[in-house]
């Protein structure tokens, strides 16, 4: 069987007092404060059981990358990112929390490095328009944020880049075709796959992962299954074994506002306003035993085309730490139980 790895997409609620406005603006200052926020968060989803941690995304997936590719300083030429410009501040404050956990345990932690692809950066930029240069041009430079992430990485491993592209398969301003949409990906996952790490790209919509099992820097295709079964329905194995690619399916549900209208709807009630109301998610909805049967069920279609399984999405949305916290818990007992 193909070892199962355990990972998460990013977003994760703040503790209460902590606003949302302060830390975007506070991380690209490089705050102290901000960098102890996202070294707790990063230990939490350690201690959750997280195999390969994703680091804590604060910041507008967009913003994070643009401020940087807008910045005059920052570029040879339009949207040309200078190497040493190229660099997600995350990175450095999860080093302390990775270094601590290298101490305790002996070993490094696997880190995820999220980017987002150079199609959704695009499309935030100029809509539904085709410059296939400028696209290219995003696509190498992201490719250099996934070289300094590796080749910087100190007390942790970079196991997985994933690259985010939620906008395929469902923004109907995508002008590119296909050939044009794969070379971009390709040269944002030329330095990662040439190096022996995990390319993911994080989809929205299963509409087109065979484009993206087309893509020869990308192994790993996500589906978020959990909240939508039927995805599963929409892809062949054949495709995945013939370009060797590999799933990453999505287990546990975080479509938040839906799950809480569950319990609105039992209880005749605003659940937002009873947080231990909210408990509920994840000892009667999300439990590990709901979580194992979507894992069973996926490994009966896939067995092992299947290589990471973890939440459908991120948390940013959840009510508090703590019940992000034990959703990853529950993911991670049910994989124990699946693996045994």
């Amino acid at each position: 069987m193909t070892e199962l790895i355990f990972d998460d997409i990013g977003s994760f609620p703040l503790q209460g007092g902590i606003s949302a406005e302060w830390l975007r603006e506070a991380i690209p200052a490089h705050e102290p404060a901000a960098f102890d926020v996202i070294k707790s968060t990063f230990r939490q989803k350690l201690d959750a059981g997280v195999d390969v941690a994703t680091y804590p995304q604060f910041q507008d997936m967009n913003k994070q990358f643009l401020s940087i590719l807008n910045d005059p300083e920052c570029i040879e030429g339009p949207f040309d990112v200078k190497a040493s410009c190229a660099k997600i501040i995350e990175l450095e404050a999860i080093e302390k929390a990775a270094e601590e956990y290298r101490a305790e345990t002996g070993t490094k932690p696997d880190v995820r490095v999220c980017v987002t692809g150079p199609l959704e950066l695009y499309l935030q930029e100029f809509g539904g328009t085709s410059y296939d240069d400028i696209l290219e041009l995003l696509g190498q430079s992201i490719d250099k944020f996934v070289t300094n992430a590796i080749d910087n990485a100190y007390n942790f491993n970079v196991r997985t880049v994933s690259i985010d592209e939620p906008s395929i398969g469902i923004n109907p301003q995508i002008m590119f075709d296909d050939d044009e949409i794969i070379n971009a990906l390709e040269k944002a996952s030329a330095t990662a796959s040439r190096k022996g790490v995990d390319v993911e790209i994080h989809l929205h919509s299963p509409l087109y992962y065979e484009l993206a099992c087309r893509t020869s820097g990308i192994n790993v295709i996500g589906v978020e299954s959990a909240a939508s079964p039927t995805y599963l329905e929409l892809i062949d194995k054949k495709v995945f074994e013939e370009t060797d690619s590999f799933l990453r399916v999505g287990v546990a549900r975080t479509d938040i506002f839906n799950l809480v209208a569950i319990l609105n709807e039992k209880y005749s009630t605003n659940a937002w306003q009873k947080p231990e109301m909210l408990q509920e998610l994840v000892t009667d909805m999300e439990t590990p035993a709901t979580i194992l049967k979507r894992l069973e069920h996926a490994y009966g279609i896939f067995g092992d085309r299947i290589k990471y399984v973890g939440p459908d999405c991120g948390l940013g949305s959840w009510p508090t730490p703590e019940i992000a916290s034990t959703l990853l818990g529950n993911v991670a007992e049910a994989l124990d139980t699946f693996r045994n």
